[in-house]
């Protein structure tokens, strides 16, 4: 079975449990987002820009200001 586990590394107990879990070579794996890409649901910083400048375009030629 594999769990799923968000781990607070900015307590004492969350840095701890970090450490001890990195101990096992096998059956832990761990995800790096910056390398496993960006997650399903999430868009990068120029989609978000490019979205948010296309709504308001959108917005202001509505409502006559453009």
């Amino acid at each position: 079975m594999i769990y799923n586990v968000t781990i607070d590394t900015s307590t004492a107990s969350g840095k701890k449990a970090l450490q001890d879990i990195r101990k096992y070579r096998k059956g832990v794996e761990f995800e790096n987002p910056t390398i496993s890409g960006i997650p399903h649901g999430y868009m990068t910083g120029d989609e978000f820009e490019r979205r948010v400048i296309e709504r308001l375009k959108k917005s202001y030629k509505d409502h006559g200001l453009l």
